[in-house]
């Protein structure tokens, strides 16, 4: 039974209900009630009507997808049917259950260090990892090594999925050289991990699709798969989500047609392929994008004319490099638990979670052990993979699934209608560029917002030396642009004219400081004032730094705003800014910094004069 016990007085005020039935709610009641709290806020006018709360509270993505606030049947009225797990089109999942009661957790190496890799690769079997992605040659596990790397390993027990851009035909060589010389059976799973086309749009040269065609030789022989349909390859790039899903349609039809032109059936080059996704911090949409690659895969191969049981995707999810940041890199550690969870919900086959530190360099021990243990505490004690597709059903959810479907698939007909895959290739890069342009906006408007790096950011914090890289991957990172700037942070401070009481100036004193923060400029706060004469006396104490910035409620702009700012310049400030509007002070300032500002053109004119 339930029960709803209103003010929690009296017999009268519970009510009980079989729950079965639950509570009905009628959609004007959750508009009267959300409209409610956003007046409070100023955020919808007093004669505004409730209805207007779906526009206020509704986000849009990089793609152009509206997402609303809430779900109601009304939302996917015209959504299809997503069938069962295991069944097409395999929107709820490939399989009806998974085989290791969680997913298949897959540890990322590319130490060229041999020893030390061998020795992180038998740590991580031997604490839950389950199957093995290693990159290899040019800078990361050297080839001639392979062997040794792997020596420890039972290869009929742990899948092992290689990662070589530049040469994936000598990879292969080199694991089939390991499993003759071992002479067993490799791991279900296993691939040869080749994606030139993937290698080509990351920029690594002009791989050639026939390098797949003579890794898929190899790996029809040894029974493992041979290619890996790399869609971070767009992701890292700073694709949105339709673009790489539509990225992972145009490679895999691409191959689809080299194997079968090469004399490969149908079906067995199906099987020679697996798919990698990213999944970031935005659950929703992550846990959306993985279905919807499910579903998009299926629809794939089937008119391609792949036989129903061969249908359904084998899909890596990777958490996003792009979204992780080099400064507080420990906040990526929640980025990777969430992008982490949104993969198992989303029924990711395998998932790799990349350690915390990644953006600094070689990964060391306490990261992979944190990195392992993510999935672990989510299968094991959180048990977030005992349901398969536990967000099957939600209106918001599978509206969202529908929408990303249907835009990627729309737009994998313009790329693979461009004339050949390098035309295809190019034409995705146009709207990448577009995405990254787009996506940089909202971050420098902080309306996507990068806890430690665009917001909160900490100047004293000390970041984690790490190995460098032997080889790194190409990423167009979000936060890229704070961080140059925190890279060559600004020696002079900004005085920061905090105008009344703490209570009055702490809010845009703070925002201000965290503003400038962000851009590798330190602040100094004038403290409590009562005047004109107070904070010029902090100013002098402080300094007389050439900028200053002025913080404060309206109502003192208005009083003695006025007459502050001429003070400050006669005391020896060049340049002066606002924490609000510009026009909230009667006197001329040179600039203004408010909710909603680019931060990051404000923060250049900051530190250019500061610099001059």
């Amino acid at each position: 039974m339930a029960s709803d016990s209103g003010s929690g007085v009296g017999p009268e005020a519970t009510v009980a209900v079989p729950l079965s039935e639950g509570f009905d709610h009628e959609v004007a009641e959750w508009e009267k009630a959300t409209a409610a709290v956003l007046r409070k806020t100023k955020r919808l006018g007093d004669d505004a009507p409730d209805a207007d709360v779906w526009d206020l509270l509704a986000t849009t993505t990089l793609d152009g997808i509206v997402v609303p606030p809430l779900g109601t049947p009304q939302t996917s009225r015209d959504v299809p049917d997503p069938g069962l797990p295991g069944r097409a089109p395999f929107t709820r999942g490939a399989v009806v259950e998974r085989e290791l009661d969680g997913w298949d957790v897959r540890a990322w190496f590319t130490d060229p260090d041999v020893d030390r890799t061998a020795e992180h690769v038998v740590t991580d079997l031997e604490n839950g990892v389950n199957s093995l992605w290693i990159s290899v040659g040019d800078g990361a596990v050297p080839l001639e090594a392979l062997g040794q790397v792997l020596e420890p390993v039972f290869l009929d027990l742990a899948p092992v999925v290689l990662d070589a851009p530049l040469d994936p035909l000598a990879a292969a060589q080199a694991l089939d050289a390991v499993l003759e010389d071992r002479a067993v059976d490799a791991a279900p799973g296993t691939s040869f991990g080749a994606d030139p086309l993937g290698a080509r749009l990351r920029g690594l040269g002009a791989s050639d699709v026939d390098l797949a065609v003579q890794v898929a030789e190899i790996a029809a022989r040894r029974g493992v798969g041979a290619i890996v349909v790399d869609g971070t390859a767009a992701h890292d790039a700073g694709a949105s989500d339709v673009q790489e899903l539509a990225w992972t349609l145009l490679a895999g039809a691409t191959y689809l047609r080299a194997l079968t032109e090469a004399g490969v059936t149908v079906d067995d080059a199906a099987r020679l392929l697996d798919l990698r996704l990213a999944v970031t911090d935005e659950q929703f949409p992550s846990i959306a994008k993985l279905r919807a690659s499910r579903r998009l895969w299926g629809r794939l191969l089937e008119l391609s004319g792949v036989a129903p049981e061969h249908r359904a995707a084998r899909q890596h999810a990777v958490t996003s490099r792009p979204m992780m940041a080099s400064y507080d890199p420990y906040v990526n550690m929640l980025r990777t638990t969430i992008a982490s969870f949104a993969a198992g919900v989303g029924g990711a086959t395998s998932v790799t979670v990349l350690p915390f530190d990644e953006p600094l360099g070689l990964p060391d021990a306490f990261s992979r052990r944190i990195a392992r243990n993510t999935s672990a505490l989510l299968v094991s004690e959180s048990h977030v993979a005992r349901v398969i597709d536990p967000a099957g059903g939600s209106h918001a959810v599978e509206r969202l699934t529908d929408d990303l479907a249907r835009e990627a698939w729309s737009l994998f007909g313009t790329l693979d209608a461009a004339g050949d895959v390098d035309a295809g290739i190019e034409a995705l890069r146009e709207r990448i560029e577009q995405t990254v342009q787009d996506r940089s906006l909202a971050v420098a408007r902080r309306t996507r917002p990068l806890t430690g790096l665009s917001e909160f950011p900490n100047l004293e914090e000390r970041v984690p030396e790490r190995r460098p890289y032997g080889r790194e991957v190409p990423v167009v990172r979000w936060g890229r642009e704070f961080e140059a700037m925190r890279d060559a942070p600004v020696p002079e401070k900004v005085f920061v004219a905090t105008m009344g009481t703490i209570a009055q100036h702490t809010a845009r004193a703070t925002f201000v400081a965290n503003l400038f923060a962000a851009g590798g400029i330190d602040t100094v706060p004038g403290g409590a004032s009562e005047g004109v004469d107070d904070v010029l006396a902090a100013y002098r104490e402080a300094g007389t730094p050439a900028v200053v910035c002025l913080a404060g409620p309206d109502a003192l702009y208005a009083q003695w705003g006025a007459d502050l700012v001429p003070a400050l310049r006669e005391a020896g400030a060049r340049h002066v800014v606002v924490a609000g509007k510009d026009k909230a002070v009667d006197a001329p300032v040179d600039d203004a910094a408010a909710m909603g500002v680019d931060a990051l053109a404000f923060l250049r004119r900051t530190r250019e004069e500061l610099a001059s």
